[in-house]
């Protein structure tokens, strides 16, 4: 058969390398003709390396897809496309170029070569200003070595690449370095190479003096993490109160209006609670990886104040340092002043800038430095010369600092802030109400009186921390229900006791009749006895429980719904008839804040003509005429009678019965009318 065919297989490599696949071993003289072949045209090509070659490109694809086939033959073939890669890639024609790598590829597919000498190779092809070869080579990069550590991870080949890539940042080629990142980024991404090392070079990038490097490095850790889709909000009886326990509780016995009201308050703060309760899922985890997030942002804050980048660069900076001094709660004090330069209602990006310094803001920090920025917010938003959006802004943006350093406002302060819940405009008297709402539940005495709202057994109990004070407890918090409970449920089981022995007696039968007590009435001994015990005795009843028994999770129920009772029930001692404080506002606040708590508006504001116009005339791109018109077939016709009426006088056509008969009809007129409408629905029936 190759005998037959010798004339004609040398020209057609496609046939030949479709045969050889099946059969190698009978094609082995048809192989060693074009291997040759190649070798000849390779000696050709290094004379003249600029020009293209065809029929060389042609060879060495077919090479490839049979280099499997004779691994004897082609030990050398991979290394020598390597070498003249290496050594004519900047004068070497396009086509031919790509031609190599994707021959290199092909064999790298085959695992014929090994990663860490190919992936060297083409991290020195990136410096080629090919943007087509860049593309293909960045994703076989990612597609390797996502392949190489697809089973388990491949530490050995893992640490060579990462090491070389890092070198790769400091190359002096700028777009050689951007897709190095790109390639770091992308692994990470796709948690392939996401450990504390690769993020920490990645820091490196942040102080590169190409823009193009630093901003995507900023845009990095700026960015989010995908968040969970499996987890599941349906609620579990081991992981707290769930609906029914509240129905339970609240919904049995009298259904009057006091009931349905501490109902949906206990809805409301179930919400509340579950938020709370959900495993914090770290949006960005890359931050939480870097190593010393200390000198990394005073180092950003240096590059920052020296930067002569555009704004939004600029931005992206600030953005950063704000989520570093927030989540590791840092110590960054020349950073505020630095913010407070740019809190002006005038500014561009103001809504950002006010959320950095929100975002900056944790408990850690003096509150003499937080407060500055407080003054100089409501100072500069704050005022009556202002619109309402901008005071609205300006007070959203004090609450969420206050929410992170309650300590920082001062009681003068928020109660001249306090006032605008009176506000003619409906967003600043929301954005006050929303801030008396927030101290209602941190330190309710720096408020009036009146604004105070009614207090509840929760807010009683509460205590206003000192600066760097730690809330740390050595028992479970509301921990005494469970012995108040088991002390109830002893008192009625002799109760039960005694009504059983005398009905036993007393009945002819003397058959037993058991006696139900419903839990919405033990639930409420419980909370009435409780009310009574003052708060040292509870505290150490909550100790004893604490650390006398292991808490199952049906215990630990009970707690969380005897805590959360208290943010419904009066506290002891006070009247009810002031209005019972609102929690629709209240929000679970996690790591990272978003624009939305800081531009929040309750009512969208007035569009104003401009916008209300251009808004109509959008809507009618599609409409060639508003109003229908007849055009004549011939345009220089006379006009008819009627179009002559519409333009003469009404003086000249008062008298026309036709401009007549449009006035009011006279009682006869009507008369008349009538009575030959009745003639004519006679004949109709006739």
């Amino acid at each position: 058969m190759s005998g037959r065919q010798s004339n004609k297989l040398p020209n057609n490599l496609p046939q030949l390398q479709n045969l050889i696949k099946r059969d190698p071993q009978s094609y082995v003289d048809e192989f060693l003709q074009q291997y040759r072949h190649y070798q000849s045209n390779i000696q050709i090509f290094k004379l003249q390396p600029d020009k293209p070659n065809k029929e060389l490109a042609d060879l060495v694809t077919f090479l490839a897809q049979v280099g499997h086939c004779y691994l004897q033959h082609l030990s050398t073939f991979p290394q020598e496309l390597t070498e003249i890669l290496l050594s004519h890639h900047t004068v070497v024609e396009p086509d031919l170029r790509m031609t190599f790598c994707k021959a290199l590829i092909l064999l790298r597919n085959k695992d014929l070569i090994d990663p860490t000498g190919l992936l060297e190779l083409f991290f020195e092809l990136l410096r080629c200003h090919d943007k087509l070869l860049r593309k293909t080579l960045y994703t076989h990069i990612v597609s390797d070595i996502k392949n190489i550590n697809a089973k388990h991870k491949n530490n050995k080949v893992n640490t060579a690449l990462q090491n070389f890539m890092y070198t790769m940042l400091t190359d002096r080629n700028p777009i050689a370095a951007k897709i190095s990142l790109d390639v770091m980024v992308e692994l990470y991404k796709r948690n392939i190479w996401n450990n504390a090392k690769t993020v920490n070079v990645i820091t490196t990038a942040c102080f590169s003096k190409e823009t193009k490097i630093l901003v995507a490095a900023l845009k990095f850790f700026l960015g989010t993490d995908e968040e969970d889709k499996d987890g599941s909000d349906s609620e579990s009886e081991a992981e707290g109160p769930t609906t029914r326990d509240l129905m339970v509780r609240y919904s049995t016995g009298k259904k009057t209006s006091k009931n349905k009201k501490k109902l949906e308050k206990a809805m409301k703060v179930l919400k509340k609670h579950k938020k709370k309760q959900k495993a914090e899922v770290f949006n960005f985890s890359a931050i939480h990886l870097i190593h010393d997030p200390q000198d990394f942002s005073e180092k950003l804050l240096k590059q920052l104040e020296d930067s002569r980048d555009r704004f939004e660069v600029k931005m992206m900076m600030m953005e950063l340092i704000s989520r570093l001094v927030g989540i590791h709660e840092l110590f960054l004090f020349n950073y505020y002043p630095f913010l407070q330069r740019f809190l002006q209602p005038h500014q561009r990006e103001v809504t950002k800038i006010l959320l950095c310094a929100a975002q900056a803001s944790h408990q850690l920090v003096p509150p003499e430095i937080t407060e500055s920025v407080i003054r100089t917010i409501a100072n500069n938003f704050v005022t009556d010369r202002n619109s309402g959006e901008v005071m609205t802004v300006g007070i959203n943006a004090i609450k969420e600092v206050a929410a992170r350093c309650p300590l920082a406002l001062s009681e003068d302060l928020l109660q001249d802030l306090a006032l605008y819940k009176t506000h003619k405009d409906k967003n600043v008297m929301m954005s006050a109400r929303s801030l008396i709402q927030l101290f209602r539940n941190l330190n309710p005495q720096m408020l009036h009186k009146k604004d105070r709202g009614r207090p509840t057994e929760a807010s009683a109990e509460a205590k206003v921390k000192d600066y760097g004070e730690l809330g740390a407890k050595d028992y479970i918090p509301g921990a005494e229900v469970l012995e108040v409970e088991e002390k109830v449920k002893e008192g009625e089981a002799e109760e039960d006791g005694w009504e059983s022995a005398s009905i036993s007696d007393d009945d002819a039968d003397g058959e037993w009749v058991d006696v139900h007590h419903s839990s919405d009435e033990d639930t409420g001994e419980v909370a009435e006895k409780l009310k009574s015990v003052p708060a040292e005795e509870r505290e150490a009843k909550a100790a004893a429980v604490s650390s006398s028994r292991l808490l199952t999770q049906d215990d630990f129920r009970k707690i969380r719904l005897a805590q959360m009772a208290k943010e419904i029930n009066t506290a002891p001692g006070k009247g009810t008839k002031r209005k019972a404080v609102d929690s629709d506002d209240e929000e679970c606040r996690g790591e990272l804040l978003t624009l939305r708590d800081i531009e929040k508006l309750h009512k969208k504001p007035k569009s104003d003509k401009e916008t209300r116009l251009a808004t109509a005339m959008a809507g009618r791109t599609d409409r060639k005429e508003f109003v229908r018109k007849k055009n004549r077939l011939n345009p220089h016709a006379s006009t008819s009678n009627k179009e002559k009426r519409r333009k003469k006088n009404f003086m000249m056509m008062r008298h026309s019965q036709n401009v007549r008969s449009k006035g009011k009809r006279s009682f006869r007129e009507k008369q008349i009318a009538l009575r030959e409408a009745l003639l004519k629905k006679r004949k109709q029936y006739k």
